[in-house]
């Protein structure tokens, strides 16, 4: 079975948000940041806001959670964008992502700990199936299924198939066995797969 290409198809299609706004002044943006500067926070919200919101909701479900995450996260962002080096076209949406990510990730090890604890990483793998068709889903729907993975497996399949980590990498930063990823990612791509096949007939 492939790794679901259609989702990453989506994944682009939601990074279209931003696609009206231009990015070759995202070096000057990024350089009255670090002066502080109130009109360019305000710029750069508007043009990054809801696309790193739409990030950090892969991850975190509750509403009030995903509040703080992403209230930390502009903390993060504005406190260390003197670190930002630009490298052409996107690079700030890419790294204000990464800090996204990062703080998301941090929040599921620091106050889910009792969750993760529970998640039993070392499943036995299983049969994978075919892809389901999903180009006619509207991304929002798409977004949804992926939010009602259990955390394990929603924060496996995120990293794997939208920041585009191997294995061993996710390994890494979630501290399990990299083949306890796969298995998680294994999971995530058959429970997804039923939603989408509910859907579906529910559309017909």
């Amino acid at each position: 079975m492939q790794v679901f290409p259609t989702f990453a198809l989506y994944n682009d299609r939601n990074e279209n948000i931003v696609k009206h706004y231009t990015d070759t002044d995202e070096q000057q943006l990024a350089e009255q940041l670090r002066c502080g500067n109130a009109a360019a926070m305000r710029v750069f919200y508007d043009r990054y806001g809801g696309l790193l919101t739409a990030v950090c909701a892969r991850y975190i479900t509750d509403s009030e959670s995903l509040k703080d995450v992403m209230q930390d996260s502009m903390v993060q962002l504005l406190t260390h964008v003197s670190d930002f080096k630009y490298r052409g076209e996107g690079s700030l949406r890419a790294w204000a992502t990464k800090i996204v990510v990062t703080q998301a990730l941090r929040y599921l090890r620091e106050e889910k700990r009792r969750e993760w604890q529970t998640i039993d990483w070392d499943v036995a793998d299983v049969p994978e199936e075919d892809d389901p068709p999903v180009n006619d889903i509207p991304p929002d729907v798409i977004q949804q299924m992926v939010r009602r993975l259990p955390t394990g497996y929603r924060t496996v399949f995120n990293l794997y198939v939208f920041e585009h980590k191997s294995h061993q990498e996710i390994a890494q930063l979630l501290g399990i066995k990299k083949d306890s990823s796969a298995s998680q990612l294994s999971r995530a791509k058959n429970l997804l797969a039923q939603m989408i096949r509910q859907y579906t007939n529910t559309q017909q």
